[in-house]
């Protein structure tokens, strides 16, 4: 099959030499940019570079006299690990700016601490792979959004939006700075190519990474920082207290009923659209697994992190692993480990419960299946609205090969579902505001009814504001939670009001 190229990319192995041209031209007072400005969007204009921050050109100098010095010196060893590599070059890197910076003083251009410190974090990042982006990753941000080298958006906690300095000086360099962050991605062998031309990944300090370039006008990256890895229930309900920037996404009352829930063992599929929070509440859920249980935790990318907080010693985090080269006889990448792969494989491994950061293919059915034979597993998914979260569990399950019935596909979510949780996301940021993400509809699944469709129960449902309120105590779960240590009918005396301390501070609602 002919694979498809952008007329304005070569082969990967030629963008070197394209961006010596690209350099050859800025020395020759041409626009490094002129095609690109042609296809890029208008966009705000970018601050320049501050005058405490070093050149980037001799940056990229240092950072070339670096490479070289490393590849000399690493040349006569039969195997050198990632991290000796690391360190052996953060040495030499260090000498050459203390190097550069005392020429610089011997002819009269005397540069502070300050300086060389910034110069050195620039020749470290240039070297490991991070390039200018090591720069907006340490400052606070939820999103960083790229189109092509200078379209640099940054959304920020308080909900600002800042657009900053360009994070190459081409988009071929982009490219080459993406292709390296996915050679770091480590035994999962992400990838990057003219035959690959997408990338889903965790980067270095834990953040998702999804890049494209080809397919689109220009390269695209958005990088997805989530701030709370290690959060609680409780937590969540005091989220506005320890955070003006934030609103509570529970209340005490969906706490106790959501770690009852936990204790037992209910499976739970929490659903909202992107960005809306679903990820911290599946961590505040599994906050709730005992320290000495084994888990199965499984991602297209790691992202949920529960095996390196500290929490659970004894998750196991899997993670699919990319295909390359030629297809097998199943028409699959050779190598290529999907979700629907890893599930059947965690059960083998004796989990009693398996925790899906995401189901958003084919592999529901599994994830399906692997819930009508485990106690409080855990998923998330995709919905734009809370009555739209089974027709999506189904559309996906009918896409799998074997599945032909929506009655069947919805048999299996009646059989293995016991509550959905819906967080819902209301953003103002338009308006001078910011987003409020809450829980707004807890739902019990129980068997089919007449119409093929799963029976529900709206355990809590949107109040004045929005917010989850108490609606009907459980029907088909109230044993499970008598059995746990909860008391449904607590539910009954706080119907229609909850227990949300302070008002949802909305600015596009007014009194």
């Amino acid at each position: 099959m002919p694979t498809f190229e952008h007329p304005r990319w070569r082969d990967p192995s030629d963008v070197a030499a394209t961006m010596e041209s690209a350099a050859r031209q800025r020395q020759n007072g041409h626009a490094n940019g002129s095609l690109a400005a042609l296809v890029a969007p208008p966009r705000p204009p970018a601050p320049g570079p501050s005058p405490n921050e070093p050149d980037y050109a001799i940056i990229r100098s240092l950072q070339n006299a670096v490479s070289d010095e490393l590849s000399r010196l690493l040349a006569g060893r039969e195997y050198v690990s990632a991290s000796e590599r690391e360190a052996e070059g953060r040495q030499i890197a260090s000498q050459r700016v203390s190097q550069y910076v005392d020429q610089q003083r011997m002819s009269g251009t005397p540069l502070s601490g300050d300086y060389e410190q910034r110069l050195l974090d620039g020749v470290l990042a240039a070297l490991l792979g991070l390039g200018r982006l090591d720069r907006l990753l340490r400052e606070p941000f939820d999103t960083i959004t790229i189109l092509g080298c200078d379209g640099v958006r940054v959304e920020r906690p308080d909900g600002r939006v800042d657009f900053e300095p360009p994070v190459a000086d081409s988009d071929e360099e982009l490219v080459l700075l993406l292709q390296a962050l996915a050679r770091r991605a480590g035994g999962t062998e992400r990838a990057l190519t003219k035959d690959k031309p997408t990338l889903s990944m965790e980067m270095p300090g834990g953040q998702r990474l999804a890049a494209t370039y080809l397919v689109t006008q220009r390269p695209v990256a958005v990088i997805r920082n989530h701030q709370i890895l290690k959060v609680t229930l409780d937590e969540l309900v005091t989220l506005d207290q320890t955070d003006a920037n934030k609103s509570a996404m529970i209340d005490r009352l969906l706490r106790d009923f959501l770690r009852a829930a936990m204790r037992a063992g209910l499976n739970i599929m929490v659903a909202g659209v992107p960005g809306s929070g679903k990820t911290s509440l599946l961590r505040a859920l599994a906050s709730e697994i005992p320290a000495d249980e084994w888990m199965i935790v499984m991602e297209e990318a790691r992202e949920l992190g529960l095996h390196k907080t500290g929490r659970h010693p004894w998750a196991v985090s899997m993670e699919t692993r990319e295909g390359h080269g030629e297809r097998g006889a199943d028409g699959r990448p050779v190598g290529e480990i999907t979700l629907d792969d890893l599930i059947p494989i965690g059960l083998q491994l004796n989990a009693r419960r398996i925790i899906v950061g995401e189901v958003r293919s084919r592999e529901i059915v599994a994830m399906l299946q692997a819930m009508g034979t485990t106690n409080g597993s855990l998923c998330t998914i995709h919905a734009r609205e809370p009555g739209l979260v089974f027709d999506r569990v189904v559309e996906l399950a009918l896409s799998h090969r074997d599945e032909r019935s929506d009655r069947r596909a919805y048999l299996q979510v009646a059989n293995a579902l016991d509550l959905v949780v819906y967080v819902s996301m209301i953003d103002e940021s338009a308006i001078g505001g910011r987003k409020h993400r809450f829980v707004s509809h807890v739902v019990e699944v129980g068997g089919l009814v007449e119409d093929g469709r799963p029976r529900t129960t709206q355990i809590f449902g949107p109040g004045p504001d929005g917010r989850a309120v108490p609606m009907h105590q459980p029907d088909r779960l109230k044993q499970h939670f008598l059995l746990a240590g909860y008391d449904p009918t607590i539910l009954t005396a706080h119907r229609g009001r909850g227990a949300w301390p302070r008002p949802l501070p909305r600015l596009g609602v007014r009194a």
